[in-house]
Formats: structure tokens, C-alpha cells, sequence
């Protein structure tokens, strides 16, 4: 009875996980959506606010709106043009205390995760962590740069190590490149062996069987 019990969860948990997930981004869409409708209707006549109600109770249209909305902003970016407008946004944020901070920070770190040229999260590598003969699966972020580079001597690379399942936290090294070991998995495959903490093997497979000592008396 354990065994089946175990089967159907194994069959229903990783679709509940995925439902969930899907409805909460879908609520926050559209919590976002209704809040820029609430602030539109307050300067609309009040002949159009009958409408603005009716979108507000359609399910889903916050989601059309923001990845419309992320298509025509990413159209009006990537043109000579918008790219002047993006300049000018970025060099008024800059000079805003507190939020130059924030906004520099994320700003560089989402250009290197997402940015085409970027050489975030390329390639997966193995490393030697958290001592010597302990490997794990790690990710490669760039070279050290700085005054930081200046300071090691020989060629390192900067590498992001993942908790498991939530490889969301980790560690940043910096590695000799010496030690480090190229994979040729992709890093999709990486990410999904660290998640599953090794359960799941590169190419879906499960991990083979490991026999274990029998405990000493």
C-alpha cells in the first residue's frame, strides 16, 4: 500500500507544484494589472469607468497586457530611438540617492543573466567544494575582474556554486581555471541534477541504485 501511495504521489505532486505555481504568477499579473486600471480610472470620465470595471473582472487579461507589454517595450528598446530614451531613463536614475544603488545593482545583474552577450550561466562546470575530494556541480560566471584580478595571479574564472533544492542561495568562488572541469551538459540539465539533488540524472534518467554498508555491530 506504501509503494502505490508513493506512486501517486510521485504522480501528482510535481503537477500541483506546477498548478500552483501558474496561479500564483497568474494572481500577481493581474493584481498588478487591476492596481494600473484602479490608477487610470481615477483621471478617466465617468462614463469610461463602467468599462474599466468590466476588464478588471476578466481572468487572464493582466497576463495578455504585461507580456504585450514587455513585447512593445523590448520593440521600442531595441531601436535607435528607444535606445536614446533607455540612455536618458538610466542617467536620471543614476543620480537619485538610495535608489542609484538598488537600481545599479539590479541593473547589472540582470544585463549579465539576460543580456545575449553575457557569459553568465553558460557553462556548467565541476569543482572541488566545500574541501578537497567533495565535488559538486557549479556554474560559470565570468573571469574576476577589478582590482580583485589584479590581485590573483594566473588564470581565474568566477564560478557560482547552488544550494540544493533551492539553488536560488549559493556561494561565489574564484577558481583557478586549472581546477575546474568543463561538462558538456547543458545548463538546463545541471540546474535540474542540483534541484533534485542528484536524484535526477543528465538525459532523465533516474541515478543508479548505491549499495550501502551494512551497519557494524
Amino acid at each position: 500500500m506504501k509503494k502505490y501511495l508513493v506512486a501517486g504521489l510521485l504522480v501528482w505532486l510535481p503537477l500541483a507544484i506546477t498548478i500552483w505555481v501558474l496561479s500564483w504568477l497568474l494572481g500577481t499579473l493581474d493584481g498588478v494589472f487591476a492596481w494600473l486600471l484602479g490608477a487610470t480610472q481615477a483621471v478617466l470620465p465617468e462614463a469610461a469607468r463602467a468599462n474599466i470595471d468590466r476588464l478588471r473582472g476578466m481572468p487572464g487579461l493582466g497576463v495578455v497586457v504585461m507580456v504585450l507589454g514587455l513585447l512593445l517595450t523590448g520593440v521600442f528598446a531595441a531601436n535607435f530611438v528607444g535606445q536614446w530614451w533607455v540612455r536618458q531613463w538610466d542617467r536620471v536614475l543614476r543620480q537619485i540617492p538610495i535608489v542609484k544603488s538598488i537600481y545599479n545593482s539590479v541593473k547589472q545583474v540582470s544585463d549579465t543573466l539576460f543580456s545575449s552577450s553575457g557569459n553568465a550561466f553558460r557553462e556548467a562546470v565541476l569543482v572541488q567544494y566545500p574541501r578537497h575530494g567533495s565535488w559538486t556541480i557549479a556554474f560559470v560566471t565570468g573571469r574576476p575582474g577589478g582590482e580583485v584580478a589584479t590581485r590573483l595571479p594566473g588564470d581565474y574564472v568566477s564560478v557560482y556554486v547552488p544550494t540544493t533544492p533551492n539553488p536560488t542561495s549559493g556561494f561565489f568562488l574564484m577558481m583557478p581555471r586549472a581546477d575546474v572541469i568543463e561538462l558538456k551538459m547543458s545548463v538546463d540539465e545541471a540546474l535540474k541534477y542540483v534541484i533534485s539533488m542528484g536524484v535526477v540524472s543528465p538525459g532523465g534518467n533516474g541515478a543508479p541504485p548505491v549499495a550501502v554498508a551494512p551497519a557494524r555491530n
